[in-house]
Parts: structure tokens; sequence; C-alpha cells
């Protein structure tokens, strides 16, 4: 059973506020469920965190991201804040802008090495798998030149990821990204960090060249094992979403009809909220806006009809009517991990155009918005606050003016603390003055 925090105004600075935490079979207490229906609120807002690496952070995350919003909504309009924490993991050399390094930032120097937050991150991310973690730590520091050390790294992954290099007809097929050379896996990942800017560039692209096994496709090695977690973060977020988060706030609904809800999602969290819609029982209206912060999930989710599959639909096919209100997008072009990780992650499930061959089907929707759903707007951020965003529906709001800071490899991605983004809810959920 999940354990629970129940915090208020004194740890988060507004309030009431209070922390859902899920755990990986999206499991949650009883009692925090009780502690969000007996708040004095009209609206509530729900906002789902992506990777992070401890409980602190996230916590950090909410009280920076949640600060503007009692001075922006209207004066009937009284506030209840979640905050949604679930186990998941971001690498501590992933910068968070504005965020000050102690506990946050690798220590500098490390290289492919993985730091000791990093490391005790990945041993709660997946426990009892200390021997295998002590195994990939070695292998990144030593970064042996040959290519038997990373075969044996590469089995070691697929293992952490729960991933059988044997394919049986009753068991899904192996992601590509686990089951190709994991040589040739671990030259493509090098190569996409040479794009990301996440190494230096000379002596590296000259080590690709000439071919053999340099020590700098370890450094491709270390985003393969990022990649793994990712790859369980996925399937996780979706369950929590859909297994917790989403009955959690139906039980809320009947007990409280009159209470609207208001999902926030970041990265993997807004993939979390979304999936959280589909325990929404038909014609219920208590969840009366969406709003996905660099969404780390398919452009395509929404859409009836897959453009490249026209007999299958995305994840989500249509349950955007399920808001009672907009469903927002935001993206950015300078979210490096959505730009260049995403797109390759999702070609896992095995795609003939190769790691690197990029095809649209694989993009993220907090890279290019929403695809594939007929009527849905593209504004500028500036016009979204502006002039509104539709009532209904879905629209996608290019958030580059603002989500733009970060260093490589993961760009902008996780640059959100602004108050334009905390407009943006107000607007999608016509909460303003």
């Amino acid at each position: 059973m999940a354990d629970i925090a129940v915090r208020g105004a004194a740890g988060i600075g507004v309030g009431p506020y209070a922390e859902l935490a899920f755990d990986s079979e999206g499991d949650v207490d009883r009692a925090a469920q009780g502690a969000v229906s007996r708040m004095e609120a009209t609206d509530l807002l729900v906002f789902a965190h992506g990777w992070n690496s401890e409980r602190s952070t996230s916590t950090r995350l909410y009280d920076r991201f949640f600060a503007p919003f009692p001075e922006l909504v209207g004066p009937g309009v009284r506030l209840g804040y979640v905050g949604v924490v679930w186990p998941s993991i971001r690498f501590s050399d992933e910068p968070i802008p504005d965020f000050e390094a102690s506990g946050v930032l690798a220590e500098p120097g490390f290289g492919t090495a993985l730091d000791p937050g990093t490391r005790q991150a990945l041993g709660e991310f997946w426990p009892g798998r200390e021997a295998e973690l002590d195994r990939v730590a070695e292998l990144l520091e030593e970064r042996p030149e040959a290519e038997a050390a990373f075969i044996e790294f590469g089995a070691l992954v697929r293992e952490l990821a729960g991933v059988d290099a044997v394919t049986t007809a009753a068991a899904p097929p192996v992601p590509s990204l686990f089951a190709e050379d994991v040589l040739e896996v671990c030259r493509a990942l090098t190569r996409a960090l040479l794009e990301a800017g996440a190494q230096p560039g000379a002596a590296a692209e000259r080590d690709l060249v000439l071919g053999g096994v340099p020590r700098t496709l370890w450094n491709g090695a270390k985003e393969l094992l990022r990649q793994a977690t990712y790859y369980a973060m996925k399937k996780r977020a979706g369950v929590v979403g859909e297994r917790g988060l989403g009955p959690v706030l139906t039980e809320l609904a009947r007990q409280r009809p009159e209470l609207r809800v208001h999902l926030i999602g970041h990265s993997f969290g807004a993939r979390l909220v979304s999936f959280s819609l589909r325990a929404v029982p038909d014609g219920a209206r208590y969840v009366k806006s969406l709003t996905l912060l660099q969404g780390a999930f398919s452009h395509y989710a929404f859409c009836d009809r897959l453009p490249h599959d026209r007999g299958r639909g995305g994840a989500l096919g249509g349950l955007q009517r399920k808001v009672d209100g907009p469903v927002v997008a935001c993206h950015s072009p300078h979210d490096t991990s959505l730009r260049v990780f995403y797109p390759m992650a999702s070609r896992m499930a095995g795609d003939s155009a190769g790691l690197l061959g990029f095809d649209e089907r694989w993009g993220a929707i907090g890279h290019d918005g929403v695809q594939a759903v007929p009527g849905t707007p593209r504004l500028a951020l500036d016009t979204a606050l502006r002039e509104g965003v539709p009532a209904t529906g879905c629209v996608s709001v290019d958030a580059g003016s603002v989500v733009r800071r970060g260093g490589a490899p993961a760009g902008a991605h996780s640059d959100i603390c602004h108050e334009e983004l905390a407009r943006l809810v107000v607007t999608a959920g016509r909460m303003g003055r």
C-alpha cells in the first residue's frame, strides 16, 4: 500500500494543500482521499510531476508552480491544491532551471559514471536489484574498451527494464532499443547526445567515424540506462493514472459533485493525468480542464484514426470529450528531451526506420502539440492568454517564449515554473478575474 502525506499550507506556500502518493500499481492510502474531499474549495488543481529523483523535488516543483494562482483567480473561486506523487526517477545531471544546485544537479566531473544521487535513486526505482546496479555503475565508471563489456552492460539493462531477449508467441516483442546489437545502439545514442549538445563534439565525432569500440560509446551506454528508466516510467504513468488517480477522482466527484477538477501534468505526469480520463464515467462533467506541460506521450494520443494506420486510434482516442472544457497541450521547440530522445524511445517497439530515422509518427505532444485531431487550433502563448482558448476540445499552445532554458541533454524540458503557464491553466479552467 502506498505511503501517504497530507501537508498543510506550512509545507507549501499556498493552501489548502495535500499530497496523494501512489505506488507503482496505483494503490493509494484512502486517508489521503479523505483529506482532499474535506478541502474547502470550489476548484481543485491536481498536478502530477514527471521524472524526479526524490519526493522533495516534486514538492518544491509544486510550491513554485502553484505560487502565482491565488492572485490570478476570481473572487468566487476557492482553490484547493493537490500534488500527485508517484515512483519515478530523474537522473541527477538533468538540470531544472532556477532550482538550486544542492540535491538537484550532479556534482561536476562524473562523466559517464553515476553520481551518488542518481545511484541512490536507481536503487529506489528498482528495489532489490543492488547487484545488477553495482555492476552497471562499475562498468560506466571504468569504461572498458571491450565488446564483451558492452554486451554484459546491455544484458544487465534488459534485466532492469524487465524485457526478455527471447520473444515467444505469447510475449510482446522485445523493444528494439534492447534487442538490437548493443554497440550499434550505443553508437546511435552517442550521436543523439552529440545532437543534443550533451558532450564534447570533436573527439566524440572522431571516435564514431573511426568505428571500433571507443570509450566514447559509454556516453551512449549511460543514455541506454536512462532510456530503460523512461521505458519503465512510461508504462507506470499510465497504470497510476488509470488505476490510481482516475478512480480516486471518480469517488471524490461522487462525494463532492459540485467540485470542479482541473488536471495538470508535466512530462510523464501529463501522461498520468491523461490516462486518468479512462476512469471518468460516461456523462460525468467534473473534469473542467486538462493542461499538459511538455507532455511525454504521443502527439497522436487523442486522435480517432492514426494517419499511418487508419484502422486504429490513439491510446486515448476521443477521451478529450471526457473533459468539460479544453485539453491544452503546451509544447516548445527548445525541449531537447522530447525533440531528440522521446522519438527514439517511442520507436523501441520496433520499426524498420531504425533508431535514428526520423518518422513523425513517434513525435511527442510536448514537442509539436496535438496531431490528427480535426479542428485543433494552434496558438502562440501570448495569443492564448490575450484571446483565450476554446471552451472544449483540444488546443495546441506554443509555449516556447517562456519554456526555453535548460542544459543538455533535456534542454528546456523542465522549464515550466512561469506565471504565464499558471495564467494559462486559469484561462483553460475559466477561473480568472
